[in-house]
């Protein structure tokens, strides 16, 4: 945890506000306007670098500005929180990717509309961790011991993820889907990309509102493990607030990225559950002990790039030897 006081002035909030409301525009809008279409592997590569790129440019300019008007030490210390938590949420955002995938096969979502709803997903996503970082600020600053709740929860949260890693949840069993199945009219089949359509006068929701309803709702479970997990590396808001949004607004480009090879990087499930073990440890440990962020960084590439190694490793096909 940072001792060192907040960076984010007011027109920082502002101004990275009207940054993000831009970006999302011009993903939304601009490029959009293609309507429905299947992304592609190198549409998604250059977005997913375009956000990266921003992201480092961004900490960049942290750095530069602390190291002008705080001192280099400050400065070091806050761009190294900065990256840290980037780093951090960009990983766990990959479980997100599993569920996605998980979901729009199971509802077998053609590939031009699942951009729709990846779309929503994030605005949803950016919503929900903003007012929960902000909840999550307050509650630090008011209540200490509050940090030793989000340990223990990351904590029991890891160790079930690593003991249920390999268990394929089947979502005909989701309470969710089972009681809007129960209490909504639902068609059989998609109707284009629209959520719902109106026959005889009758509102009819289509199979993409349900999948809508379980993106945004599995937002809430993973906002739930990434928003204790950051507050881990720093108790800046501003920090933990761009740091998250940054990674979130790559979510979309890094699923199509990814998306085809979920299943092998399967061992990396394990990599997140070990690094949630460390982070809710060192939560828990912190009036003893306080991990250095560069060791927090350290561990956090280490254990997710060795599992993601040895996913590949032991998924690679013969022809690959």
């Amino acid at each position: 945890m940072s001792e060192l006081g907040s960076v984010g002035a007011w027109w920082m909030w502002a101004g990275f506000g009207i940054f993000v409301i831009v970006m999302l525009a011009i993903d939304m809008f601009a490029l959009g306007r293609k309507g429905a279409h299947k992304v592609g592997a190198r549409e998604a590569l250059i977005w997913s670098l375009v956000w990266f790129s921003l992201a480092m440019l961004f900490g960049a300019a942290l750095w530069a500005w602390l190291d002008h008007t705080s001192g280099r030490a400050i400065a070091d210390a806050r761009a190294m929180e900065y990256v840290t938590g980037y780093l951090l949420e960009k990983t766990l955002a990959m479980d997100n990717i599993f569920v996605f995938v998980m979901i729009f096969s199971y509802f077998a979502v053609p590939l031009e509309y699942q951009k729709r709803i990846l779309v929503y997903g994030v605005l949803g996503a950016i919503i929900l961790r903003a007012l929960m970082i902000l909840v999550g600020a307050w509650l630090i600053a008011e209540f200490h011991w509050v940090l030793y709740v989000f340990g223990a929860f990351l904590l029991i949260t890891g160790i079930k993820m690593f003991v249920f890693a390999d268990h394929e949840p089947n979502l005909a069993t989701n309470p969710l889907l089972k009681w809007l199945r129960q209490h909504m009219r639902i068609t059989d089949k998609f109707h284009a990309d629209k959520f719902w359509i109106t026959q005889n006068g009758v509102r009819w929701f289509t199979p993409m509102f349900l999948v809508l309803v379980l993106i945004e709702f599995s937002d809430v479970i993973f906002a739930m493990d990434s928003i204790p997990a950051i507050f881990a590396i720093t108790d800046d808001p501003f920090i933990v607030f761009t740091s998250n949004i940054f990674a979130i607004l790559g979510l979309r480009a890094l699923y199509f990225l990814l998306a085809d090879m979920a299943e092998r990087f399967h061992l990396l499930k394990f990599g997140l559950a070990l690094v949630l073990i460390f982070i809710g440890t060192k939560m828990l440990i912190v009036e003893w002990f306080k991990v250095p962020v560069a060791v927090s960084l350290g561990v956090v590439v280490a254990v997710l790039g060795t599992s993601m190694l040895l996913s590949l490793i032991a998924t690679r096909k013969p022809d690959e030897h």
